[in-house]
């Protein structure tokens, strides 16, 4: 088999594997031989350009950054659902479609997928566009980001001429819990539910970013077809399960009673759903009769969306108890009398902070109105205060870490109180993840499932534990081996001479981030100078805050803080500002950083210009002196050309760089 041919067949082989994975949720081929086979075709389309395809499923894991999105035009437009609120409404909704068609009509009910509208066009069969809703006849072209869900075919088995899809982007509750508990691990902020996950996501300018949030998608109508002819929606959406798309789950009803026997089923079967849903959709089932209704304004005449109500029910509080999450924040979390809610027994109900149970005045015996926000998380309502037995006290969170003991302090926004031990033990994952963070410690190989079987093995308890890891016993653990092992502990021993700036980063001080860290570095040159610094001392250096200077001065007098600084020292890792800069050729310099680089990473690019003395700025302005263009530069390129500021390529960047000397 030559090359061509072996892309061929890979091309079939993992699409095949990816619709039974992904649609029919029925893999046959393992994630390792996906992988393998991928990165072959990888290689192969390289070595061979005039190969690639649209439809490869080497174009799923993102292309080019884009400046922005581009408008789309909807050829039908994508209309908005009237909104129900009870069976009284919806059934005054049948009726009338029933009179207006002599009755005798089917109506198609499906859940209501709490997700990112979106239209997909077919030409030929190809994938060649994707929009997002918008207003409902203009929105924002998206293509690149759906190319790389996987769920969505990129070539249908029966290409017509023209089709185009409604579908409906989510992030399935599985995966927005697991990206959830990455955020924190990294100290980032956490969605607020699956839809707002998904719509950013989506909008996404990086498609490597929307690839990495594994989104996928359900389509449920059709909005024009070219070449086929259909009589009935359910009839669309055999033929759109034909084609390979993951299609809504539906039901054909003829009564009310029929249809609001269906909508409570979808409610109380919700939890089965890997998607969020909001209400149930009922559709008139022949395409037909739908011309004859038309539409509103606003709305479709023979459809309608059932929402929903929270279901609320009464318990009572036994217990308030705190967990110390990753980041070190304390929440709060009702310990509540079993009650069942939206299908599932509940039995704890978030807190979130000390003003939420301040606010509602939640004591420990009160009986409480519970309901689940948004279907997933369960709360607390309100107190039913004639109920409250005598005794109770308002409840107050502890000022100590029920963890490792440490002093709490509360953010500067007062929204969370956080433990502040260095070497708190519920922190220890997220304060690896960040210790061993490229723009920390930069300890290559050191993922998330690495620290986790690390933290299992007892192998690791503070950061100042990586540097006596022994090689052997690391190979011994699940997905490691020899190499592997000694490969991370090169990595673990070069980052000893990450200096000042980067160790502080790496501490993860609240207020002491990446600039302050080359900051403080540089004014005190060494942990011994910064030990010895008083509040004020901090706050006379240039861009150290009174707030940054009091977290400083806390974390560095913390007994945790300082026995997790003499293992480092112990250790043997350097402890004095190691970026000053090994000339001043471009002191006095501003450069700014824009488009995708060959032979530099940003950061490195950025290294090199402040070793060299000059500075690097993320936007365009009077006083920058240079703008060095990448591959598919965009606006800030054509703010410089309209700035009249220097532009440099690549290559001219590298060629000044050698002429003042600098090692590439």
């Amino acid at each position: 088999m030559d090359e061509i041919q072996e892309i061929a067949l890979l091309r079939a082989e993992l699409n095949k594997a990816s619709y039974e994975y992904y649609v029919l949720d029925n893999p046959t081929m393992s994630d390792y031989d996906f992988d393998h086979k991928l990165r072959r075709l990888e290689e192969l389309e390289q070595a061979h350009p005039d190969q690639i395809t649209e439809d490869s499923p080497t174009r799923r894991v993102g292309g080019q950054v884009a400046e922005g999105f581009a408008e789309v035009v909807h050829e039908v437009p994508l209309e908005s659902l009237q909104d129900v609120f009870d069976l009284e409404e919806l059934g005054d909704f049948v009726r009338r479609v029933q009179e207006s068609l002599d009755g005798g009509v089917e109506f198609d009910v499906e859940p209501k997928v709490d997700g990112l509208s979106v239209a997909l066009e077919y030409q030929d069969g190809l994938f060649v566009r994707g929009a997002t809703r918008g207003d409902g006849r203009v929105g924002e072209d998206v293509t690149e980001n759906l190319k790389t869900i996987r769920s969505l075919p990129l070539r249908l088995p029966e290409p017509i001429p023209r089709l185009i899809v409604r579908g409906e982007v989510y992030m399935s509750k599985k995966v927005f819990e697991q990206l959830n508990e990455e955020r924190e691990i990294r100290g980032e902020a956490l969605f607020a539910n699956p839809r707002n996950a998904a719509a950013g996501s989506l909008r996404q300018l990086d498609p490597k970013v929307a690839a990495a949030r594994r989104l996928d998608i359900v389509v449920f109508n059709i909005q024009k077809a070219e070449g086929v002819e259909f009589r009935t929606h359910t009839e669309t959406l055999d033929y759109l399960e034909r084609q390979q798309f993951r299609v809504i789950p539906r039901t054909l009803c003829i009564s009310m009673e029929e249809i609001g026997a269906r909508i409570a089923a979808i409610g109380d079967g919700r939890e089965a759903f890997p998607y969020d849903i909001d209400g149930a959709v009922v559709k008139l089932n022949s395409l037909a009769d739908r011309k004859v209704l038309g539409s509103t304004a606003k709305f479709p005449r023979w459809a309608a969306a059932y929402k929903y109500p929270p279901e609320q029910k009464e318990s009572v509080v036994e217990d308030i108890v705190v967990q110390v999450g990753r980041t070190g924040v304390l929440t709060p979390k009702a310990v509540v009398k079993p009650v069942r809610l939206a299908g599932t027994t509940v039995t704890n109900a978030t807190l979130h902070n000390q003003d939420f149970i301040t606010e509602k005045d939640i004591r420990i015996g009160d009986t409480v109105l519970v309901q689940k926000a948004g279907e997933i998380i369960p709360e607390i309502v309100s107190v039913v205060k004639d109920k409250r037995p005598e005794g109770t006290v308002p409840y107050h969170l502890p000022d100590r870490c029920p963890v490792c003991g440490a002093p709490v302090a509360r953010d500067e926004d007062g929204a969370h109180v956080r433990c502040t031990g260095a070497e708190c033990p519920a922190q220890l994952l997220r304060h690896l993840a960040h210790f061993a963070s490229r723009d920390a410690m930069d300890i290559d190989g050191l993922g998330p499932a690495v620290m986790e079987a690390l933290i299992n093995a007892g192998m690791v308890k503070t950061p100042a534990d990586l540097y006596h890891l022994a090689p052997e016993a690391v190979a011994q653990l699940d997905r490691m081996g020899k190499k592997s092992a000694e490969n991370l502990a090169a990595a673990i021993d070069r980052s000893k001479n990450a200096g000042l700036a980067r160790l502080l980063f790496a501490f993860g001080i609240r207020q002491v981030g990446q600039k302050a860290g080359k900051i403080l570095a540089a004014y005190f040159s060494t942990m011994d100078a910064l030990l010895a610094a008083t509040e004020e001392d901090f706050t006379a250096v240039p861009d150290v805050g009174a707030i940054t200077a009091k977290s400083l001065w806390e974390w560095l007098h913390s007994p945790q803080s300082q026995h997790l600084i003499q293992a480092l020292r112990e250790a043997g890792v350097v402890m004095e500002n190691t970026d000053a800069p090994t000339g001043d050729a471009l002191s006095g310099k501003t450069f700014v950083l824009t488009g995708a680089l060959e032979h530099f990473t940003r950061d490195e690019a950025g290294a090199q210009i402040e070793a060299l003395g000059g500075k690097v700025s993320s936007s365009v302005s009077k006083k920058t002196s240079y703008v060095v263009a990448g591959e598919a530069a965009g606006s800030k390129l054509k703010k410089a050309q309209d700035l009249g500021i220097s532009v440099l390529t690549e290559e001219e960047f590298l060629a000044m760089l050698r002429e003042l000397g600098a090692t590439i």
